[in-house]
């Protein structure tokens, strides 16, 4: 009961230290008159990502790779299959693919990135430059071609940034606000560790199962957070452009940094399965995107049958010895 305690507390905490650090962060680009563009396409998608970033980085800091790694790909698996799946049962998604045809193309080149540097069997600090310097490319092109060639994407990180209501006037109040965003985001990773890894000891789970589910839905409520309330306005390219960025910020900048601090081995199961899935869910946004313009209710409930599929198979076959 009491690592359970820890776990459930890990994820409160990170989800009001992520909220508590986008909401200042935005105030603080709006205060020092940063663009909307930029603040959505950076700050949004950064900071949704945040917990992520602390829980891996702390889990590659502590020895603990298979979790690290976990986290990132079962929040990009559940971002898709599960938030989306969500988001349309509430509403069906009704998106302009234009907008969101670069990102998604984005997203599926970032994770075969990912599968040619994990075909090693190890993200070294060498591919963790490689990962940085391709997000860093990502940032670069997307805001040059919004800022000057008028993409439509512009018009998303515009309103991704305009979702969030920032509230905070006062300097005082925004330093106050990140600065208790990042310490709710530390302790609660530290939280969240304890109890994931003493349960998976406990039940005989292995840590990388743990990562990529119980810690990858917890680190992902703050996207969950967003892209709900964005399906309730009736924002679905908001909604769905947020899981996008989210998935690019996850691989290429929670990756890079992990591995920059501390190489990552990648498990066998990670290698036969997850990947695969990983992959297969990028290619499916990427394909709905190019050859339709919503998300139906149906459609949204077999995003979510298709997750608790994958959850299912995670726990009752072992893809470590395929």
């Amino acid at each position: 009961m009491l690592n359970l305690l820890y776990l459930l507390s890990g994820i409160i905490l990170l989800t009001l230290g992520g909220e508590s650090l986008i909401r200042g962060a935005l105030a603080a680009a709006n205060r020092f008159k940063i663009s909307p563009l930029l603040s959505g396409l950076v700050i949004v998608g950064f900071g949704t990502s945040a917990p992520e970033m602390v829980v891996s980085v702390n889990a590659a800091i502590d020895g603990q790779p298979d979790i690290a790694i976990g986290n990132v790909v079962g929040s990009n698996i559940g971002n898709i299959l599960l938030i989306l799946g969500i988001c349309a049962l509430i509403t069906p998604l009704t998106v302009k693919p234009l907008i969101l045809k670069r990102d998604a193309t984005a997203v599926v080149a970032a994770t075969v990135l990912f599968l040619v540097l994990a075909a090693g069997g190890t993200i070294e600090r060498f591919d963790s430059i490689i990962l940085i310097l391709a997000l860093s490319a990502y940032l670069i092109f997307a805001y040059w071609s919004e800022r000057f060639q008028a993409s439509p994407s512009g018009t998303l990180h515009k309103e991704e940034f305009k979702e969030i209501s920032i509230g905070l006037k006062s300097l005082w109040w925004i330093i106050l606000a990140v600065g208790i965003g990042l310490l709710l985001l530390i302790i609660g990773s530290q939280l969240l560790l304890v109890g994931a890894v003493a349960i998976a000891k406990y039940y005989s789970v292995p840590e990388g199962l743990i990562g990529l589910t119980l810690v990858a839905v917890g680190t992902s409520l703050p996207e969950l957070t967003i892209s709900i309330i964005a399906a309730l306005r009736k924002h679905a390219d908001v909604a769905v452009g947020n899981i996008l960025g989210s998935n690019i910020f996850n691989i290429l900048g929670i990756l890079g940094v992990s591995a920059f601090l501390q190489p990552l081995p990648i498990s066998n199961r990670v290698l036969n399965f997850d990947q695969w899935v990983m992959f297969g869910t990028s290619l499916l946004l990427l394909l709905f995107l190019y050859t339709q313009t919503r998300i139906t209710r149906l459609e949204g409930a077999f995003l979510l049958i298709m997750y608790a599929a994958y959850v299912w198979l995670s726990f009752t076959i072992n893809f470590s010895f395929l």
